[in-house]
């Protein structure tokens, strides 16, 4: 059991970090790694684990969705320029690993603001945006870290 909680661990670590690097599937890669947790541990306490982490990663799925949308929509971003950033941001990250969806969305946003108003009144939008994408990131990696403190108790207890 020892090997798995620290192979469960890593892949936790990983998806922590995945969250902060939009590169991999963060909360999908902790939720997988604890369900394998769970299915090994085979224990009461390991289902349990595994809905309490089920149930923090969903409400953060929804909130780092919900309350950035909600702040992007009083600051009179239209929808059309947040799917141009994001289409943009898709083309960026297959162009520029890593980093590329940032700057992709980013451009995206800066683009279609600036077809919309014009270059120089696109910036306040670009940078709602930006901290739109900074406040996501931040409810995502908190249910993460809520997760992953969840996962450690509950190795530590069983």
């Amino acid at each position: 059991m020892l090997l798995t909680d620290l192979l469960v661990g890593a892949a936790v670590l990983v998806g922590l970090v995945g969250i902060v690097v939009p590169v991999l599937p963060g909360s999908v890669l902790i939720l997988g790694a604890v369900l394998v947790w769970a299915v090994e541990s085979r224990t009461a306490t390991g289902w349990l684990v595994f809905s309490v982490v089920t149930v923090l990663l969903v409400v953060g799925a929804v909130v780092k969705y919900a309350v950035p949308g909600r702040r992007l929509k009083a600051d009179g971003v239209p929808n059309r320029t947040l799917l141009l950033g994001g289409l943009l941001g898709l083309v960026g990250f297959v162009i520029i690993p890593v980093v590329g969806l940032l700057v992709g969305f980013v451009l995206g946003i800066y683009l279609a603001e600036a077809h919309r108003v014009g270059r120089h009144r696109a910036w306040p939008s670009t940078r709602s945006a930006l901290r739109a994408v900074g406040i996501s990131m931040l409810i995502e990696l908190a249910a993460g870290l809520l997760a992953a403190l969840c996962w450690l108790v509950g190795a530590v207890v069983a």
